[in-house]
């Protein structure tokens, strides 16, 4: 890397810390005053406080780097730009491009790595999260809330009419049924039913125990207290994100945003390969979305470095101005594209794309611009 590479990063990333930091403590002052009665009804201790806003802040994450990339993208360029830096080294030769690539470079990077984050480590942080909000409370309201009532999933995956799955109650810790019963129809066209008091995942295997009853039809095929069946290919994480994405779905729950992480989002279509127009526009526009969401990181970088590098000699509060401004401009255009694209009315990579794409063109053609 090149000294003046390594000057124009190490910049940078400097203030990108002092403004993510600046960001996070802000959002976890303006939470934590709405959230004071929370915590005190669920007797959270100042340890518990700490630890959960460790795993709350990764919510806040996907919001909060890309605006704190823009804003010091916007300050550092701008910064050399007004002290004649950026004119000293585009005179010793360095284009424009090759110039911006530590920040091309860092916004990229930035970009895969806030993906995997999103992946891997958010989505179990929220959980952690919520069991913290839980932890001082009664057992009973702790268990209450693993408890699926009245659970329904059909998988679809292995063809024909699907294997239906209806039990009482479903906990997702533990993976018992209560009350199982499930229906399929194998290639012969046979109707089968097995029904249990209870069912428990164990060992890799779906074991039914109880009052177990196997049919096919009106004929009683099997009568027994135990009966393990392992042909059943539904998995507790399948089921699990089953039910995650019926929640998301529904009007309670809905939201604008990438907020379904790909797991989920796969294990729901081997259940259901070919979901209804309205369900598969909703699904994919979350799908794409959860890749188009990262790479805001890159995108804000080339937003900023021709709308600063143009303007030096201006404020530096300009900068801050036009900060604000961009974000708003780039949520409100990103509800647009997740409105659209989730109704089907635009398809649904370009709905989940629309404020990349949008930015991404400007930025580059006011790159072209500058001289």
């Amino acid at each position: 890397m090149r000294l003046i590479d390594r000057y124009l990063l190490r910049e940078f990333l400097f203030w990108l810390a002092v403004f993510f930091s600046g960001f996070s403590l802000i959002w976890i002052a303006f939470d934590a005053t709405f959230r004071l009665s929370s915590f005190q009804q669920a007797h959270l201790r100042g340890k518990d406080i700490v630890e959960y806003y460790f795993f709350a802040t990764p919510d806040f994450i996907p919001i909060a780097l890309p605006v704190a990339i823009l804003l010091a993208t916007l300050y550092v360029v701008t910064h050399h730009a007004r002290h004649n830096e950026l004119t000293a080294i585009r005179a010793a030769g360095v284009s424009m491009l090759r110039l911006c690539m530590p920040y091309f470079v860092a916004g990229f990077s930035l970009s895969l790595l806030l993906f995997a984050f999103n992946e891997y480590f958010a989505p179990h942080a929220g959980d952690m999260a919520d069991e913290i909000m839980l932890r001082r409370l009664n057992p009973a309201v702790k268990a209450e809330r693993n408890l699926v009532k009245q659970l329904t999933f059909v998988n679809l995956g292995i063809g024909g009419q699907g294997r239906k799955w209806n039990a009482t109650v479903y906990n997702t810790k533990t993976h018992e049924l209560t009350l199982p019963v499930i229906l399929w129809s194998p290639t012969n066209g046979a109707d089968f039913k097995l029904s249990a008091t209870t069912g428990v995942w164990t060992n890799r295997t779906w074991v039914f125990t109880g009052d177990v009853v196997e049919t096919s039809g009106t004929t009683r095929l099997l009568k027994t207290n135990y009966l393990a069946m392992p042909e059943f290919s539904e998995r507790p994480a399948q089921i699990l994100s089953d039910i995650k994405v019926n929640k998301a779905r529904s009007t309670v729950y809905k939201t604008r945003r990438a907020d379904i992480p790909l797991a989920d989002i796969v294990n729901y279509l081997r259940f259901h390969p070919r979901p209804d127009a309205k369900m598969r526009a909703w699904l994919y526009t979350k799908l794409h979305g959860r890749f188009a969401g990262p790479f805001t990181c890159l995108i804000v970088v080339i937003v900023a470095i021709p709308f600063s590098a143009r303007s030096g000699r201006r404020n530096i509060f300009v900068g801050v101005a036009a900060s604000i401004f961009i974000f708003f401009a780039y949520f409100v255009l990103q509800q647009v594209g997740f409105a659209f694209g989730e109704a089907g009315w635009v398809p649904a990579w370009l709905g989940a794309w629309l404020p990349n794409l949008f930015f991404g063109l400007g930025g580059v053609y006011l790159m072209s611009r500058v001289r």
